[in-house]
């Protein structure tokens, strides 16, 4: 029988996905367990509400038992959902609550405890060494890397002693590495919530001493949150004032863009509904030149219909992606919308998010000393890599019969634990 020596932890904006190591060069998933388990993948969320039982009078639930408590009692929860994006943003220091703060380190202490509960005593044991992945570049304006350091030290300061930090692209390469039978020059592209990352990985033929050595990487803040924050912002936004105007002192003036970057960034959407910032539109919406749209926007948050509408905005994405046309449907909060689109449209929205995400990957090459036609193989990974523009990119690139899929929810979680098994593991580490 073999012993789990270590436990790989994805940690995802969107989702979360922990493997363990058999100790025998594989790895197996943790499944969840419960009425409300989706297998392996546990949504990266929290839902708090007020309860004197709670920690410091708020109770919590996380992962797919956040989304059922707050469907079950929307005005009475807060929901919160991709806090992974400020990690490194020294902007963002606390968020109130119910009138409690929580730091990031609070939101991820709390979700880690909901994540070994639920996952049926699977978790309660661990092993001794903890494998985390980490972006190559954060999300973020201006993202701070030790700042994020620090924070994750403290969120996971309670799961694991032995504690490491490897690049989330190197986790999936050294999962697609088990799947090649020669050696190979490999691009892992990873597509996240928050960011893209790629790694540059030399494997050699199995059995080698020294399977895969990592060459390069590089990343950029952009990924599937950026691409539904396009669909928000052609189709839902000028429904709530953007564009529109307000009267000050005799001038006609456009309303403010900090509140439509809020409304249209998770991270900070749920935590729009305060007094303050209610208080703000309401005075807004009695000088603006057009006062409905406001009143929508005031009506969706003061409701909390931010989780349905945003699940409405992925599901037209994801649509895109089987199909030339689809159609955003949203009802909730007094405010209606039945837009069409089409995939061309939606890739002219995305064209500068996907230059951008292509010179990261330049950057990558370039850092490995690698010119194109020395990749053998090219593994994309992450939800984001099936937008049909993504692919056709990496097409253009390396032709089709370089490239690989699968595992976008569970390959990196994979690596990680079989990165724990290395020898030389801070060849990996960051």
């Amino acid at each position: 029988m073999t012993t789990a020596t270590a436990l790989g932890l994805d940690f995802g904006t969107t989702n979360t996905v922990v493997a363990r190591s058999d100790g025998a060069g594989g790895s197996q998933l943790i499944d969840f367990v419960g009425a409300e388990a989706t297998g392996a993948v546990f949504r990266s969320a929290l839902c708090f509400w007020e309860e004197e039982r709670g920690w410091n009078g708020v109770a919590h639930d996380a992962g797919p038992w956040a989304v059922a408590e707050y469907l079950q009692s929307p005005l009475d929860s807060r929901f919160v959902q991709s806090f992974k994006t400020v990690a490194a943003s020294p902007l963002f220091e606390r968020a109130q609550i119910f009138g409690r703060n929580f730091r990031f380190e609070d939101f991820g202490r709390l979700f880690l405890q909901k994540l070994v509960t639920h996952a049926g005593g699977a978790l309660d044991s661990r092993p001794p060494r903890i494998i985390v992945g980490r972006p190559v570049v954060y999300a973020g304006a201006r993202p701070d890397p030790e700042l994020a350091r620090s924070r994750y030290d403290a969120m996971f300061a309670e799961f694991g002693v032995d504690l490491h930090y490897v690049y989330e692209p190197l986790g999936a390469a050294f999962s697609y590495a088990a799947r090649l039978t020669e050696p190979a020059t490999v691009l892992v592209a990873d597509f996240g919530g928050g960011t893209t990352d790629f790694s540059v990985v030399r494997v050699a033929a199995p059995g080698a001493a020294r399977r895969c050595v990592p060459l390069a990487s590089s990343g950029v803040g952009i990924a599937g949150d950026r691409f539904d924050r396009r669909i928000m912002d052609r189709l839902v936004l000028p429904l709530l004032g953007k564009g529109s105007s307000y009267r000050s002192f005799g001038k006609e003036l456009e309303i403010p863009g900090g509140y439509f970057a809020d409304f249209a960034d998770w991270s900070r959407l749920a935590l729009m509904r305060n007094r303050r910032t209610l208080e703000e539109l309401r005075k807004l919406q009695r000088s603006a030149v057009d006062p409905a749209p406001i009143g929508r926007m005031i009506a969706l948050i003061d409701h909390e219909q931010g989780f349905p509408l945003y699940d409405a905005v992925g599901k037209v994405k994801r649509a895109l992606s089987q199909a030339e046309d689809a159609e955003l449907t949203f009802s909730g909060g007094g405010i209606d919308i039945a837009a069409p689109v089409r995939r061309a449209d939606f890739e002219s929205w995305i064209a500068d998010d996907l230059r951008l995400i292509e010179e990261a990957l330049d950057l990558a090459l370039s850092r490995a000393d690698m010119p194109t036609d020395a990749i053998d193989r090219v593994f994309l990974t992450g939800g984001s890599s099936l937008i049909p523009a993504i692919r056709a990119m990496f097409d253009r690139r390396f032709g089709a019969d370089r490239i690989a899929t699968g595992g976008e929810l569970t390959s990196i979680a994979h690596g990680l634990a079989l990165i724990g098994d290395e020898p030389n593991l801070t060849e990996w580490t960051v």
